[in-house]
């Protein structure tokens, strides 16, 4: 993007945050930069890294002292590395793997803890191993014990973390290794991890220095801890945009004139609209039956307005290529339909199972074997052993290696044809690749279950057969969709990135979000005492969502909104910029 008569606007307001964050920095004081949606947040934390390596760089490495840097994932990790040329002052690491680097150590601690974690006493129990010194590992993320090892599941790790953080000597070990800890994408730290910062190490005499880098309207995880305030941490607000065009900024000022972001090209004018259905003749969906639809189009209708809409804006000049534009909706069931795996989706009772790939087949398949199968296709062998990890065969002869690569071949053409019961079966009959112990747990109980007279299937093993009979062309499907292959998306999947268009589909059919009620409530400013929770989770969905695009933004809403939800779009967006849609 080039700059327009007066570029200068959020250059000089994002020089006089990153200004703010030095002089923080120069008293020894911790603090907070709260950059909103394309502020150049990750651009403000690489020029501190940076900063601190020119003015700290030496006395560290003499030291034997580094600068932390907490990410939140290896692809983030990677891009700071970059940035400072790897730099071996600094550690950039992910947020559990920093915490296993700092515990990990403590091998007799580690023992202590691990039976007061959640979950481990009924994985003791079953497994009837008694803790007797093994080893305390932390490699794939799974709960396992042997008599000789016990692998922490990642959430074990944060915990045991949070718990060591309150004993003095852990934290004077943290301090001494680490006299600057920086966090990228504060809010969405473990709610556990951040209060034990916020109690041990913010404000502690003999530091660290912590800095945190995030914005609390982009928090849309749970469990995670949003915005941090703290006496000993000053906030400081970064009011710039250098992602969007001017119509869109707009937009997410009016939203949240709070921290106003100036646009770095004022020339670059753009498209922000919104577009509602109300004006559609008809019965909508009711709300009975759980199904959270209340008001929302029928699914067949939902389906025609999105392909109405994509139409007209083609017309409009949008390329709907998957690089070029995303189209982001909330109802994963919707989604299922338009990306080919429907039965896929009816099997799970929680969205999460799948799409976070909570469910132990989902996530073998997704992280593991579907990248596995791709480089096997593409002859990268040493990617795919890597892969597969813990799965990955062991050959003890020739032969054996080209019976394998036969059995591997077979399994990368069956994938399009088969089920997910047919494709675990070639795996556990081929013997060349492990499949995790959860799975074969989950498979021999499917298998051996006979129910007593009148006894009930468990639902556990009831999800395990339903999910043997789909398609395994649906979890292909659901791969490329979680991994961005598709011009389709969730609001949740593209947080942090950004696209030339964004248009989304905002509807129902989710009982944690419901875009209409904020609309009604932000307007008002009268949230319910005992809706906050909700009223955050709503505004930081839309506010991500809203804020991806550089060029264009689009939205459509299938399900039906109030007068005031239609009156506060009008505020935001212009009385000209709000359509009544119908195809």
């Amino acid at each position: 993007m080039t700059g327009g008569a007066n570029p200068s606007a959020a250059l000089l307001a994002a020089q006089a945050a990153d200004d703010q964050v030095a002089a923080r920095i120069a008293d020894g004081e911790s603090f907070l930069l709260e950059a909103g949606a394309g502020a150049g947040k990750t651009y403000s934390l690489v020029e501190t890294l940076k900063s601190l390596i020119a003015s700290h760089g030496a006395k560290l490495r003499q030291r034997g002292q580094q600068i932390a840097c907490i990410t939140y994932t290896n692809a983030a990790t990677a891009v700071i590395n970059s940035r400072i040329d790897g730099n071996p002052v600094v550690l950039t690491d992910t947020i559990h793997a920093f915490c296993w680097s700092l515990v990990k150590d403590f091998h007799g601690v580690l023992r202590q803890l691990v039976p007061t974690l959640a979950k481990w006493p009924e994985r003791l129990a079953d497994s009837q191993i008694a803790m007797a010194g093994q080893r305390v590992e932390y490699e794939l993320g799974y709960r396992r014990i042997t008599d000789t090892t016990i692998s922490l599941h990642h959430d074990d790790v944060l915990s045991i973390a949070a718990t060591l953080l309150a004993r003095p000597k852990f934290q004077a070990v943290l301090a001494d290794r680490f006299p600057f800890v920086l966090i990228d994408e504060y809010q969405d730290t473990n709610v556990g991890i951040m209060d034990a910062i916020k109690e041990n190490l913010i404000g502690r005499p003999g530091g660290p220095l912590v800095g945190l880098f995030g914005d609390h309207w982009q928090r849309i995880y749970d469990d995670t801890c949003g915005h941090v305030v703290d006496p000993d941490l000053k906030e400081i607000g970064k009011k710039a945009n250098f992602r969007s065009a001017t119509s869109i900024v707009k937009v997410l000022n009016a939203m949240r004139p709070e921290l106003p972001q100036a646009v770095y090209d004022e020339q670059f004018i753009g498209s922000a609209v919104a577009y509602h259905t109300n004006g559609w003749v008809g019965q909508r969906r009711p709300g009975t039956g759980g199904g959270h639809w209340k008001g929302d189009l029928p699914a067949d209708q939902a389906h025609r307005f999105l392909e109405a809409m994509m139409a007209k804006l083609a017309d409009d000049g949008w390329e709907f290529s998957a690089d070029k534009t995303k189209i982001l909706m909330l109802t994963h069931n919707v989604l299922a339909n338009e990306q080919g795996y429907s039965n896929l989706a009816r099997v799970f009772p929680y969205t999460d199972l799948f799409i976070k790939k909570q469910d132990d087949y989902i996530g073998f398949f997704v992280d593991r074997l579907e990248p596995a199968c791709d480089a096997f296709v593409r002859k990268r062998y040493g990617e795919m052993f890597e892969l597969l990890g813990s799965a990955a065969p062991r050959f003890e002869s020739h032969q054996a290696k080209l019976k394998w690569a036969t059995s591997m071949a077979e399994l990368v053409a069956l994938r399009e044809t088969a089920t997910v019961g047919d494709v675990v079966a070639h795996i556990g009959t081929g013997g060349y690749i492990r499949l995790p112990d959860q799975i074969l747990r989950r498979e021999r109980d499917a298998s051996e279950f006979v129910p007593r007279d009148g006894e009930s299937v468990p639902d556990r093993i009831e999800l395990t057969r339903k999910l043997r009979n789909v398609a395994y062309g649906e979890v292909i499907a659901l791969d490329k969709f979680i991994n961005g292959h598709t011009p389709f998306a969730t609001k949740h999947s593209v947080k942090g990135d950004q696209f030339e268009n964004v248009l989304v589909v905002l509807g129902r059919g989710w009982n944690v979000y419901n875009i209409g009620q904020y609309l009604d409530w932000v307007e008002v400013g009268q949230v319910p005492a005992d809706k906050q929770d909700a009223f955050e989770r709503y505004r930081n969905l839309f506010y991500v969502a809203c804020s991806r695009p550089t060029t264009r933004l689009a939205l459509l809403f299938t399900q039906e909104l109030t007068n005031q939800g239609i009156a506060t779009l009008q505020a935001w967006f212009g009385d000209e910029s709000v359509h009544a849609f119908l195809p």
